[in-house]
């Protein structure tokens, strides 16, 4: 899912836009805008699809102002359809706002509870509406510290925008889990999931939300509150690994570079006797070109992947993901006939996926397909947001490595360890490996951890 806003610029709907297009990899189900007008107006849509299908030309000239925010979904199990599709929509005395958000609260239970002991009577299955109803709890402050006081009692990996009629204020959790920047956009402001978006709106980056901060955007310019003085950096892994598209930078690292040396450094701890190098398309090319260059064995293109598919890993189920990569990878037989392979890829979840990729290799010919993952073993959920299953589904979660390869039906397994992938970043982040090593930042609470 990703969270996108501007403020102070001309027709922001269709900046808005082309922001949800750049983002649209990290959720292909549902998308949402909302502005504000100068009249405090807001006008708000959301759909089912692509952002493409949901904002036609005619429904972007509804809105108007010169500022909003934007959303794009992608759906699990227990949180499809409209009704979580996000930005949300509120009335209240103090002013109506609206709440895009991604990421996961592990006390949400607890929350929730909270609010309709105090008579809230939920909608939806979104922390966005647990923060609209925490917010709209106590009158008696203004804005700025009900929001304080609100993001106090979440606890996970988040990020927010929060859209009034006079300004944005964008918040990350306090460890840091998920990412948001804020770009320059003319005499205006961006705030985005991730840089990359800030390139196809014309739009400077000018620094990264701190973790435990809220950052407002209104006609004072850019101002700064701190909602928790405990600050962490532990982005999550999988946004350099898998998420984020490789032209984003993290925290000041480069999603390109980072899965580039996390290949070259996979090279050195689990080479491999092979004739080329194949990289899974798109997550795994990266790190593919890095593992090449660092064993000398020539990189090749023996992987084609449709483009018109959305991706595997953030299907709502698994029939879904095992139909997807049925359509998404095509295999170059003139290239990977009679070759000993090397197919790196960015990680591993269930195996389902690597298992049809490997047959597929070896239905073009491939003489032995060696897997290596520019990521370590994945033993344990994600409850950040990231949609990993539980973990009696994760290939790795009971396997030793030579079960995990033989299930995958691959020559050889490899994987990168928890150290290369901390220092893939240069010390520009901690990272959150937790769904690696178990080592989870915050509290976990009805998922049976205490810390």
């Amino acid at each position: 899912m990703s969270v996108f806003g501007v403020y102070g610029v001309s027709n922001p709907a269709q900046v808005i836009y082309f922001g949800l297009h750049g983002l649209q990899h990290r959720g292909q189900e549902g998308a949402g805008i909302a502005t504000f007008d100068q009249d405090g107006k807001c006008y708000h849509h959301r759909g089912i699809g692509l952002a493409g299908e949901v904002f036609p030309q005619e429904r972007m000239a509804q809105f108007g102002g010169n500022l909003g925010i934007g959303s794009t979904q992608y759906a699990n199990a227990e949180k499809g359809g409209l009704d979580n599709v996000q930005p949300l929509f509120f009335h209240h005395k103090s002013g109506d706002f609206a709440i895009a958000g991604e990421g996961n609260l592990v006390n949400a239970p607890q929350i929730a509870n909270y609010l309709e002991d105090l008579g809230s009577i939920l909608q939806t299955d979104t922390d966005a509406e647990l923060l609209a109803n925490l917010i709209k709890k106590d009158g008696t402050e203004d804005r700025i510290h009900r929001l304080m006081d609100a993001l106090t009692m979440m606890e996970g990996g988040f990020a927010f925008v929060i859209l009034t009629k006079n300004r944005i204020y964008a918040v990350r959790d306090k460890y840091g889990i998920h990412p948001l920047a804020i770009g320059r956009l003319s005499d205006g402001w961006v705030v985005s999931s991730e840089t990359c978006a800030f390139e196809l709106v014309g739009a400077d980056y000018v620094r990264d939300v701190e973790p435990g901060e809220i950052v407002s955007l209104d006609s004072h310019g850019i101002r700064s509150n701190r909602y928790s003085q405990f600050q962490k950096h532990k982005v999550c892994a999988m946004e350099y690994i898998y998420i984020a598209r490789p032209d984003s930078n993290i925290d000041g690292c480069n999603v390109h570079k980072y899965r580039e040396e996390v290949g070259r450094r996979l090279a050195i701890e689990a080479p491999a006797d092979a004739d080329i190098v194949v990289g899974v398309p798109d997550s795994g090319l990266s790190a593919a070109m890095g593992y090449a260059q660092q064993s000398g064995i020539p990189y090749e293109m023996g992987l084609v992947k449709n483009r018109y598919i959305a991706r595997t890993f953030i299907q709502p189920s698994q029939v879904m993901r095992e139909k997807s990569v049925q359509l998404k990878l095509s295999a170059v037989r003139s290239i990977v006939e009679g070759k000993r392979l090397v197919m790196v890829d960015d990680s591993i979840v269930r195996g389902t996926t690597s298992l049809k990729i490997v047959k597929l290799l070896r239905a073009a010919g491939a003489k032995e397909v060696h897997v290596r993952i520019a990521s370590p073993m994945m033993k344990y959920p994600c409850y950040y947001g990231v949609d990993t299953p539980t973990t009696e589904e994760l290939l790795c979660s009971t396997r030793t490595l030579e079960e995990a390869c033989k299930m995958i039906e691959a020559d050889s397994l490899g994987y990168a360890s928890c150290e290369n992938s901390r220092a893939a970043t240069g010390g520009c982040s901690e990272l959150c490996l937790a769904c690696f090593n178990g080592e989870y930042p915050t509290a976990l609470y009805e998922h049976g951890k205490d810390e």
